[in-house]
């Protein structure tokens, strides 16, 4: 019989896994507004079911979407003390899936050419090819890691490299508490302004990773993505940090829908064989760290309770699903007399994953933060997307037809 503390041990081994697993789809600050018109053309048909507010569930809700285009938002003037600097990926890349799936995660060194400590105060983020990009990610690299960064860079001539599952620099971002990256971009990402009293620390010499997710279903062609950074080197300013909330994926077919990947061992060997071994163990852990058991519960809604271990103060939270994602939930203390609902997004809309601001709420040691996601294979049915793929057992993957769930809690420390 495992004792106490030998359950401890795994569970924190398995935690640290998982979290420098989930660190790239991380999308925190992916922009708040109206979606991205190009990003809404790649997956139309997909907005009015989703579009917060709509009324129709996905199996009846009406193709088209809803929205209309409109044209990018003027950029916010600087504030006293800050600069612009726009840093673009080295390489025009052909995006190319390295295993037998439909998508492609590259890592690219960047430098901002940082000459003094500073706060990351806004990001703008630009792929080159919004149609065929799902995400992109930018990653802190401190000064001590620099030289990592550019000898892997160096190994395929400065062309980047293939990063499934974090930057693969190691273990910077293995801490659920405090993960490493600037800033985001996702369908609906937007010109992202920090309120004027916080930012992301960026030491003196640090480089970027930017991590772009292809999506291959939407074409291979050339992407050069760049970054606007705003940069203060304000000392007054708070610095701003993430946290992660990753719940499991069990989603199991329809009732009445048989095929080989309905098969929850056949669809985590599928999700291994395009993304590496790290995909089951982020599966199982999951399971483990959220539920105590690898034994799965499968439907439509699962969650995971994780207890605060450092007091901060939380300033936006955000979400983030795929295709199949119906809504989502992060509560804090549920189920006692402080219950607070932190985001609740009753129908979820993948072209407009913005952070939202809300009131500063402090968290101490003993509180207790919960997200919840709810997903449905009805989806399949409108979405032109997956349209001709074969119905499965859904657990979290990296893929853009695959899922996830994820809250994010962006705080300060007291």
């Amino acid at each position: 019989m495992r004792t106490r503390r030998g359950r401890t041990a795994v569970g924190a081994t398995v935690a640290a896994t998982v979290a420098a697993a989930v660190a790239a789809v991380v999308l925190l600050v992916a922009g708040c507004g109206t979606p991205n018109p190009t990003a809404q053309a790649r997956l139309e048909g997909h907005a009015t079911g989703h579009t917060a507010g709509a009324t129709d569930h996905p199996a009846t809700a009406a193709t088209g979407h809803a929205a209309k285009p409109v044209a990018p938002a003027k950029p916010a003037a600087l504030r006293a003390g800050e600069s612009m600097r726009t840093v673009t990926s080295p390489v025009s890349y052909t995006p190319k899936a390295p295993t037998t799936g439909t998508d492609d995660y590259r890592c690219f060194v960047l430098d901002p050419q940082v000459t003094r400590d500073a706060f990351v105060t806004g990001f703008d983020i630009a792929p080159g090819q919004p149609q065929e990009v799902h995400h992109v990610i930018l990653f802190r690299v401190p000064p001590s890691a620099a030289a990592a960064a550019r000898a892997r860079d160096a190994e395929s001539g400065g062309n980047g490299w293939t990063c499934f599952g974090g930057t693969g620099l190691g273990s910077s971002g293995a801490s659920l508490d405090d993960a490493p990256w600037v800033g985001a971009w996702a369908p609906g990402g937007r010109e992202n302004v920090l309120p004027a009293d916080v930012g992301i620390p960026l030491q003196r010499g640090s480089l970027l990773v930017m991590q772009v997710h292809y999506n291959l279903r939407h074409g291979v062609t050339p992407d050069r993505t760049s970054v606007k950074l705003r940069l203060s080197s304000s000392s007054r300013l708070k610095p701003l940090e993430t946290m992660l909330y990753p719940a499991p994926v069990e989603l199991p077919c329809r009732a009445g829908t048989s095929g080989p990947l309905c098969d929850r061992n056949a669809a985590v060997a599928d999700v291994t064989e395009r993304f590496g071994a790290m995909s089951s163990r982020i599966v199982n852990g999951l399971l483990l760290v959220c539920n105590g058991t690898l034994i799965p519960t499968p439907g439509a809604t699962q969650s995971c309770t994780r207890s605060v271990e450092q007091a901060a103060t939380i300033r936006a939270v955000a979400g983030h699903m795929h295709l199949l994602g119906s809504s989502l939930r992060i509560d804090l203390n549920p189920g006692t007399p402080k219950a607070k609902t932190l985001l609740d997004i009753k129908i979820w809309d993948f072209d407009n994953q913005g952070s939202v601001p809300i009131p500063a709420t402090a968290i101490r040691p003993g509180d207790s933060i919960r997200v919840s996601c709810t997903h449905d294979q009805a989806w399949r049915d409108k979405l032109p997307d997956l349209q001709g793929l074969p119905e499965r057992y859904v657990v979290w993957g990296e893929g853009t037809t695959d899922e996830m769930c994820l809250g994010l809690l962006s705080v300060t420390r007291p």
